[in-house]
Formats: structure tokens, sequence, C-alpha cells
């Protein structure tokens, strides 16, 4: 059977224009390249004003076109080329594209048909920001990024902690990517195209999402040791300067790295579910002699912890010190006794989470890396050869073709425009030009997900207007942190149900769910899909017109060794080489701190795949099935520094907990007034600093006693001097925020609204939660269309607050339900509190 082509893509016969420079902007277009679609690239005259290998795989599936915007003959250009495309992405500064002639309003007055996305550094409303130069570190400064890295970072005093990673980026591209397809969809319906702004700080603050909510009043059963330790520390007026070898004492022992036979580290990631630790200490074979010495395991965790039978439960998290302790002893021992790879394979056969730790130069020229697709070779006319990350979402029936996409090619005018007309766009008539409806009204989804990129995924969906079902056992597999804590943030806006789908009565409600529904979502392995039943043979049995998305954690477009093996976003970070990267050192591998750095792009990217399988379907009614995974986003997380080909130099980025940045004009410094700056600049920028009175003759300072220089001048004023200063001058600089700072400057009261006509940051404080606990949540603000409606999601109900109403929705009877439940086919909690304490 031969393998598909590029026609057979969903967004064959697409047409992007792309604007966009540095990552966000070409990331999100290239995205829709690999999906099929037809991307034409505008690099200004000197070529792009990043100069990276990095713009190899950012332009690859593209034709590269230079236009001098700021020339009647190049605006009248690019004009001809919007009025042939159907999405148009920039990402300069809010008003730019509107000064240079181009303003997408406008556009859209004249085309209601155009798709326009624009995703600058802060948000057009954020009156404060909208016009500082927003490049990747300064959005992280201002959002939190550096100062929020984590309890690690805290408790051994660095703060902030500089990353490389383009967060950000990252989490602007695919949201705005994952915008652009919901948005082509709903013209697939309506005819009409939107106006889209995704701001960078708020989609890193979505991102974050996690990290930033605020439960009041938290049980204590829910604090961690390090938690204990940084409260202690400060009560007690101690310095936080633990060593990390102390700092690892901390850590429970499911969650965590061991030394292994051969030198390098291991990581473990089997806290919070009811099998995995079991799994693991019966594999490992220390359960026994634990158990014996009073290691226990509590029938029901979701019982006040008042009331269990023991001080301790296996398969919670956290768990005291002093099991955590004996444990990870014992653990310790066990690690040593076998190599990094075999205990890798012992882990994924058994089906419980666990990597080796690798460098990132590793995972590129990894065997199943190589294998699935997750990486892939691209003849590039500039570095030959050249290995990038494959597809970051694809179609499971089209997939194969996005592993050869064409290398970036540069063409004159009259090519792109002719590649553009030749593809015809056709759309349904307009019936109402003022619809304002939600992209995604009218589609119904099921939610089968657990953990954090699953359910995000679909969270993240309903603020569109989906309807959404989440399915959960009668029993939970998983313990309250990792359901009721993380739920609080992905149950958002859904309804739940709770039915055992191991029971003929359950499984026969699953059936009927399954032909109601359109799409269905799910994050777990091929192993685990076809023991369901929800392979693409035996799902078309029961609704041949159902979507089904699944996101697991090592999947590419192809199979391979580790293509079954179960695992979550920290075993991501350990493959990839996020986790040596950050903590700088084999010997010491730390996580890249942030909940769900991985987990919540990978749910944006499955929103992508599931947009693009619903275009497809309205647009030639072909049904496929999304596929995403945790290791296909950890590419774009990496995209700077992640390819490889001869000659390139050493893999040397920054790396380690004592890194403040770049170099001397792009770092860290601290200020008269106690707080960090944070200087981003280029060296074409040296001219203008030395102009700046207080730091007259940098411009001689030679390049090793630059950051001495800037140093002992920045201390010598507050930050807020050096911030009007710096930018009065139009150089970049910001103050490393923190999200706490953040979260109480941009709280206001719950009022309906999902803030997208706000600044760069807001939160809604909810006084009268599901839970009985004020909580506070980032809004609902990423993406801010023009056109189409955005719902704030209603706050987290309680685990199986509907199980009686989407039963009755089905057509079952109360007598029918009473009897699933008492069977245990059912359930409508399960506990007596929301958030068992």
């Amino acid at each position: 059977m031969s393998s598909p082509t590029r026609d057979k893509l969903p967004l064959h016969n697409v047409k992007v224009l792309d604007f966009g420079q540095y990552i966000a902007g070409p990331a999100a277009a290239m995205m829709l390249g690999d999906l099929g679609a037809t991307v034409v690239h505008v690099d200004p005259p000197g070529g792009p004003m990043w100069k990276s290998p990095a713009n190899a795989t950012l332009n690859r599936n593209k034709l590269i076109l230079s236009l001098d915007l700021k020339s009647a003959e190049g605006l009248e250009r690019a004009k001809e080329l919007i009025a042939e495309a159907d999405i148009v992405i920039e990402n300069f500064r809010p008003g730019k594209m509107a000064k240079l002639g181009l303003d997408p309003a406008e556009l859209r007055k004249q085309f209601p048909e155009l798709i326009t996305v624009s995703i600058p550094g802060f948000a057009s409303a954020d009156e404060e920001r909208r016009e500082l130069r927003a490049y990747e570190s300064i959005i992280s400064a201002s959002s939190g990024v550096f100062t929020d890295m984590g309890l690690n970072r805290v408790l051994m005093g660095v703060n902030p902690s500089f990353s490389p990673l383009p967060l950000a980026s990252a989490y602007g591209a695919t949201i705005a990517a994952s915008a652009a397809v919901l948005a082509l969809q709903a013209r697939e319906r309506n005819g009409l195209g939107d106006q889209i702004e995704v701001p960078l700080a708020s989609a890193v603050m979505e991102g974050l999402c996690y990290n930033s909510i605020r439960i009041e009043a938290l049980p204590d059963r829910y604090i961690t040791q390090r938690e204990r330790e940084i409260t202690r520390r400060r009560t007690e007026g101690l310095p936080m300067n633990l060593s990390y070898e102390e700092l690892q004492e901390l850590l429970d022992p499911f969650y965590r790295s061991y030394l292994c036979k051969d030198g390098r580290m291991f990581y473990v990631v089997c806290p919070s579910h009811k099998n995995h630790a079991r799994r693991c200490l019966q594999t490992l074979g220390i359960y026994d002699e634990l158990v014996a010495e009073g290691l226990s395991e509590e029938e029901d965790t979701y019982k006040p912890s008042a009331e269990w039978s023991s001080d301790v439960s296996l398969g919670v998290y956290p768990l005291p010190k002093v099991w955590a302790d004996k444990i990870a002893a014992r653990m310790k021992e066990v690690f040593l006794t076998r190599t990094a790879k075999e205990w890798e394979r012992i882990f994924g056969r058994n089906k419980f989470p666990g990597a080796p730790q690798r460098w990132l130069q590793e995972w590129i020229n990894d065997d199943h890396a190589e294998t699935t697709g997750l990486m892939i070779d691209v003849e590039d006319p500039e570095f030959g050869t050249m290995i990038q990350p494959g597809p970051v979402a694809w179609l499971e029936e089209s997939g194969e073709a996005a592993l050869n996409p064409a290398p970036r090619r540069w063409v004159d005018f009259s090519t792109a425009l002719r590649v553009f007309k030749r593809i015809r766009t056709k759309l349904p008539r307009v019936t109402d030009p003022g619809d304002r409806s939600g992209w995604l009204e009218g589609v119904r989804i099921l939610d089968l997900c657990n953990v954090i990129a699953g359910p995000h995924s679909v969270s993240f969906l309903t603020r569109f207007g989906a309807e959404v079902i989440k399915l959960d056992p009668a029993t939970p597999k998983y313990d309250a942190w990792n359901t009721v804590i993380f739920g609080m943030s992905h149950m958002r806006g859904k309804r739940s149900a709770l039915i055992e789908l191991t029971t003929p009565e359950g499984r026969e409600a699953f059936d009927d769910l399954v032909r109601s529904v359109d799409v269905i979502v799910w994050n777990a392995p091929d192993n685990q899909i076809r023991r369901m039943g929800l392979d693409a043979e035996s799902l078309g049995r029961i609704n041949p017109e159902a979507i089904f998305c699944k996101l697991d954690c090592f999947s590419g477009v192809r199979r391979g060794p580790r293509t079954d093996y179960v695992g979550y976003d920290d075993l991501v970070q350990a493959t990839t080489g996020i986790m040596l990267r950050f903590g700088g050192a084999m010997s010491e591998p730390e996580e890249h701190a942030h909940v769900g750095t991985i987990d919540v792009m990978c749910g944006f990217a499955g929103t992508i795949a599931i947009g693009a399988a619903l275009y497809q379907q309205l647009k030639i009614g072909v049904t496929g099935r999304p596929r995403t995974s945790l290791s296909a986003n950890s590419g774009l997380l990496q995209v700077p520094f992640c390819y490889d080909y001869t000659g390139r130099g050493l893999f040397d980025e920054p790396s380690g907990r004592y890194v403040n940045g770049y170099d001397a004009l792009t770092r860290f410094y601290y200020t008269a007034s106690g707080e960090w700056l944070l200087l981003s600049a280029y060296e074409a920028d040296v001219v203008t600093l030395s102009g700046i009175p207080e730091l007259d003759g940098f411009g001689a300072v030679p390049l090793e006693e630059r950051e001495a220089f800037l140093s002992e001048i920045f201390a010598n004023d507050t930050a807020e001097h050096w911030i009007a200063t710096l930018r009065g001058h139009d150089i970049a600089a910001a103050v490393c925020e923190n999200i706490d700072a953040l979260r109480a400057r941009y709280t206001h009261d719950a009022d309906g609204t999902p803030g997208i006509d706000r600044g760069s940051y807001a939160f809604t404080v909810f006084p009268d939660h599901p839970s009985g606990h004020a909580v506070t949540q980032l809004d609902a603000f990423g993406v801010r269309p023009g056109r189409a409606r955005v719902m704030l999601p209603a706050p987290a109900e309680k685990y199986g607050a509907s199980t009686r109403q989407v039963l009755r929705d089905l057509g079952y009877d109360d007598a029918r339900i009473d009897a699933m439940i008492a069977a245990g086919a059912a359930s409508e909690s399960w506990s007596r509190e929301y958030l068992p304490s």
C-alpha cells in the first residue's frame, strides 16, 4: 500500500500567508503547513529578524518571499497575496500591521471570509505593556516564568532562574494554530472568517494555569514535604540554602531520579495511581518487605484522611516523610543493580512509568525518535540533511505524508501569487453576516482522559461552545491530588459522569454515549485503545462519524519500541533532555518545574488536530483520527536548539541552575530596590546603551568585562528607575515578576465574562466555588476572536454530579439508573467531600 501524499492531509488547499518572525508566528504557520496547508512566508528585505538554524524547521513546507512592507510596491504585493489567502498570521506589536496599511480589522471588512491571527507579545488591551519590545525573555520575566521555577529553586535560594525554553512562543504558537483551525472549521458552516488575537503573555499564563490557581484553606494532606520546609524556614528566619543532595531527601520516592549501575539517572513517576506504585515496588522486589514493615493501601483514599486505618496509603501523593525516606532508601539500592536502559524496558513492559535521563543531543539521534517520526530528516538547502522535530499534530490516516516535508524554498512574488491563485476556495453561502456564535457550538465531545494533557485539551474547547461530558470510572484509579486538585482547572465547563465500563451495564451506557457525540478524546497508548474497543474498526461499528482523538506520551506517526509505554510530562522532560538542561549535569537532573510544562502544550496541540479533523469532515466528508503526543510537543518546546546536521556546533546552549541568561546583554541584574531586572538587548543596541548617561563608555568595555560593568551600574539605582530609563531609549527590560503578585494585582470578582477584553493578565475569584473553597483561577482569555463568542467555562463540578442527568439524556429512567448505581455500574460521587480532607 502506497504512502499518502500531501493532498490527503486535512488542510490541503488551505492558503496561509505568514508574516511571522522569531518563533511564535512561524511556528503556528509551520504546524498548519505540516497538516497540509500551502504557506507563503514573508521576510523583510534583509532576511529573517532572527538568524538561526531553527528557521529551517520553522519554515519547512513554506515558500519564502522577500517584501518591503514599508514601500508602496511591497504593500501592494502583500495585499494581492492577502486577497487570495484563507489565513493570515503575524506576530508584531499591536497596531504595527495597521500602521503598515494592513489593519486586520479593515482586511476583514474587505474580505469577511478571511481569518487573521495576530500574536503580539502583550495584549492590545494592555495599555501598560502593549508597546514594549516583547522579546521571549521579556514576556517570561513579566509573567513570572523565571521567578516561579518551582519549589526546588526556592529551597536552593536560586531565584529568579533563567530558562532558554521559549515557553511563551511555544504555548502561543499552539494556541494560535488551534484557534486558526477552529475558526476554519466554523467557516465551513457559516462562511465567515474571524479576527483573532493571541497575546504571548496571556498564552504563557494559560500554560501556567496549574501554577496560578489559588485554593483557600487547602487541606493539610496535599501539602508536600518541600512546601512544609519552605514554610518552616520562612517562619524560623532560616536561609533557603539547601544543596541538591539535601533537596532530594524531600522528594516523594515515586517522583524522583535514581542513580543506575551505568552512572545514568533514571526518573520514576509513579505517584497518585492506584496500581503504578504497587507494580513498581513489586517489580523492584521490595513490596512484600515494605508491607511487612507496615506499608498499607487504604481501600478508599477519598475518605477524610482522619478516617483512614493508617497514616499512609501507597498510591497517594504526597507520602508522609517517614515512609518516603524508607521507600526511597530501598529503591536507591535496587536501582544500582541494573543500567538505566534495562530499567526503561522493565518499567515499560510492566506498564508503569519511568525513563532514563537523556541529553537533547541523544534524543535527537534516538532510535525510537527516528523510527516513530518524532525526529525526521529534511534536505535543507542551507544545512543539507538536517534532523528536525517531526509534526506536532497529525491525523492517523495521513500522518505519513507529514513525515516528508518540503524544505523551505525562496521564490519571487509572481511564483508565490501563482501558487495561491491555483487553489480555489469554495465556501458556503453566508446566511447571517452578524453571526456571533462560538466556533464549536453544536459539537458534542466525550472526554475519557486523565491527569492533564487530554482533559485540558477538552476543557479548552468548552470556551468555544462545545458541550462536554467527562466520563470516569465509578471507582477512581487516581488519588484526589490527581483528580480533584488538577480537575479544578481541567474539569471547568464539563459535566461529570461516573460509569464503570468493565460492567455490561456500564459498557452499554458507554456505547450509547459514543453514539451521541461528535468527538471522543482519550489519552492512552495504542494497546489500551484496542482493549477498550476504540480502535478505528471497533469504533466505526458504533459511530462511524465520530472523530476519535488520541493523546499519549511517546507516540509518533509510526510505531516504535516505546510507543505503548505509559508516561507523563515528567518522563518526556527526562527523555528529551529538558531535565538535564535545567539541572545542568547528569548527576543533578531537575524537572522544569511548571506543573504540566509539556502537558498543557500537548493539550493545545490536541485541539489543533481535532480542529483539523472537524474541518476535513465538513470539507470532504472524511472522518479522521487526530493524534498528538507529549514527545511530539517536546521538539517545539526546544525548537531554538532541537536540530542536528553535519557541522553543527556544540550543544552548549544555556543550562544549569546558575545561568543568568545568554550573555551580558540578555541576563538578570540585581538592583538597589532588591528586585531583579531582566535586560534583553542585542549587539545592535550597544550604541544606544552607551548613549544613556549612566552607561556612558559601555561601548568601549571589552566583552568579558560587560557583565561586571553593568552589574555595578544597575546595583546603584532601583528597578523602577532602570525600567523607565531603558524603555525610554527603546531598550527591552522588565522586572522579574511572580505569579502571586500578578494574581493579586489582576484578580476580579466573577462576572461571567471570559476576560478577553482585559489586559495581558486576568484572574477570576469564585467565592462560591462548588468545592466549598474560595478558588482563584486564570481567565479563559488566551484566544480573543473579533467575531465569534468566547464563554467563561463554569467552575468544575464535583465528580459524578451529572451522572444521573447524562444517563437520563440517553433515555434511561430513574429505576434503571438506580439499578446501575446499586450494581456498581455507575456512581454519583467518589466522596462525601468535594475535596477530600
